[in-house]
């Protein structure tokens, strides 16, 4: 029997030659988010591929929050992070760090690189020194401060430490190469002077280390081997290995870079859900129309569609979009066989069944997944009058459609057959009621092969029925007619949201939040957590039936 080809992608590959090389004896990876926004479905991404790393190696997993920039930073944020990387299966165990517990270290850091005469305090404010720095084709100019002694710089550097200047008033740079052909080395600043509040250190520190300076140091502090972040940080990887190197830290991490996760008709820029949150535009970070991991998860996405979906996307070095149709695939990939198969009416109108009983109830069996056995079954009651879906009825149809209208004959999902004998209208020309009779000898189960027919429809009986808002969604940017309009506004698809009344079957009386089901012909359905209440359910759609996307075919 032959050996199974087991394909690595190619981070796996240079782990593997580090491993093998001797270069470290250990594979430690990390996850390291600024706490100033939720996290979005391409976080999802990184956060699976550095934890799945450190799962496959038999290595270590570092839960790290970047918190070096207090002016975006929220314990809310920091909360919001922990609770969604844990609902996606990545456990940090005891490894829950903060870059702000290593501010004494990055200050000895920093001061160590002035003594050994690589960095020095600028006078230069932001806008010079974008001036000194040059352009892609000419090479930048020193600052008339580059020189100033290691003594001078030492003292400058502790005044800075003690609050005796403000905000942007100096700066400490790494002393590197202002002629350098990458823009990053070209004496970056590493520290400056910012007198805020920090939800971590409180007030004990009015000067703040440039993520460019600060992170490869946790890298280093914490043991990480393989720093996997994401291709715009490919050129900043020279300052990464210039930051280790000149701290002389005896096992450097290395950086390694992949794509970023790009997906169609989405908003995942933090600054512009920002914006949406706070002009109301959405409620909320968590809103289901966006795809932070908070969204996804109150809309009715589960760890495991999360998981094949990063799994389809792969990993690579060339950045490219992801049709947000592969994930609506993945989701129904996950719960077709999971979820029960319910009735639910999102636009009812009345059907009257005139030879029924009035007052009679049977109770119907209904299996809840037809594909998988395990889910069970439940019982149904069945009684004269129902509601069915308005378009389920048509007064005068097209050809081909197999529905209820006058004289035709279809199935009641679990039931009878009916058939169509009159309707009733309002004052302005809507059908309000269906009237139809039942044939009791094709109950459904009972082997009845009389004859046939060609349309079946789901239904709810009325006199059980639950009442439920029911929100439908679809991409809230319109891509085709741009993502910003003119004048720099968002343009929103006015139809990104659509509510309506709907009525169920009574087995959904007592659900609870993130319960999800299929509603027959409709779509997968979540309970909203946020706004469903036991006297007043709110149901979610996930995803419709219809998927537009297929699966590539393997080589």
């Amino acid at each position: 029997m032959e050996n199974e080809v087991v394909s690595k992608n190619f981070i796996e590959v240079e782990i593997e030659k580090d491993l093998a090389e001797g270069v470290y004896d250990t594979v430690h990876t990390r996850f390291p988010p600024e706490p100033n926004g939720y996290l979005h479905i391409g976080h999802a991404k990184s956060i699976l591929l550095n934890y799945g790393l450190a799962q496959k190696y038999n290595g270590k997993f570092n839960m790290r929050f970047d918190d070096t920039n207090p002016t975006k930073e929220k314990v809310e944020f920091v909360d919001a992070i922990k609770k969604d990387i844990q609902w996606l299966g990545a456990d940090w165990e005891d490894r829950l760090f903060f870059a702000s517990n290593y501010f004494d270290q990055m200050y000895e850091a920093a001061v160590k690189l002035i003594k050994k005469g690589k960095a020095y305090v600028c006078d230069l404010t932001a806008e010079q020194i974008r001036e000194y720095r040059g352009t892609l084709t000419e090479p930048g100019k020193n600052s008339p401060y580059r020189d100033r002694s290691v003594e001078e710089n030492l003292e400058l550097f502790e005044n800075m430490k003690a609050g005796k200047y403000a905000d942007g008033e100096k700066v400490l740079r790494a002393k590197i190469d202002m002629a350098s052909p990458n823009m990053n080395m070209r004496d970056p600043v590493i520290y400056r002077v910012a007198h805020m509040s920090h939800h971590n250190t409180g007030d004990k520190w009015c000067i703040y280390p440039m993520y460019d300076f600060a992170h490869p140091i946790e890298d280093a502090i914490e043991g990480i081997t393989h720093s996997i972040c994401t291709l715009e940080f490919e050129d900043h990887r020279p300052l990464y290995d210039w930051v280790v190197r000149e701290l002389e830290y005896p096992h450097p991490p290395r950086q390694i870079e992949f794509a970023k996760l790009y997906l169609t008709n989405v908003v995942t820029g933090k600054r512009y859900i920002k914006r949406l949150v706070e002009d109301g535009t959405v409620d909320g970070w968590d809103d289901p129309r966006l795809v932070s991991i908070a969204a996804l998860r109150r809309r009715g996405f589960t760890p495991e569609s999360i998981k094949m979906f990063v799994d389809l996307c792969g990993v690579s070095k060339s950045n490219s979009s992801v049709d947000y149709a592969m994930l609506e695939y993945c989701i129904r990939e996950d719960l077709k066989m999971k979820r029960s198969r319910m009735m639910a009416v999102l636009d009812p109108i009345k059907l009257v069944i005139d030879n029924y009983p009035e007052g009679e109830v049977e109770y119907l069996d209904a299996a809840n997944n037809l594909e998988n056995e395990d889910l069970g079954s439940r019982q149904i009651p069945f009684c004269r009058e129902l509601y069915i879906e308005r378009d389920d009825f048509m007064e005068e149809p097209p050809k081909k459609y197999f529905r209820l209208f006058p004289g035709n004959e279809v199935r009641l999902m679990h039931a009878y057959f009916v058939k169509c004998v009159s309707f009733e209208k309002d004052e302005n020309g809507n059908v309000t009621v269906v009237h139809c009779t039942y044939d009791p000898e094709t109950k459904a189960g009972s082997g009845f092969t009389g004859r046939k027919v060609k349309g079946t429809i789901h239904w709810v009986p009325a006199t059980f029925a639950v009442d439920a808002e029911v929100r439908l969604y679809e991409n809230l940017i319109d891509e085709e007619k741009g993502v910003y309009n003119e004048d720099g506004t968002m343009n929103i698809n006015p139809n990104s949201l659509t509510v309506v009344q709907a009525k169920l079957e009574p087995a959904l009386k007592d659900v609870q939040a993130y319960d999800s089901f299929q509603f027959v012909r409709n779509g997968f359905f979540c309970v909203d957590v946020k706004d469903s209440r036991p006297d007043a359910l709110v149901f979610n759609r996930i995803v419709s039936l219809k998927s537009s996307f297929k699966l590539p075919k393997k080589d």
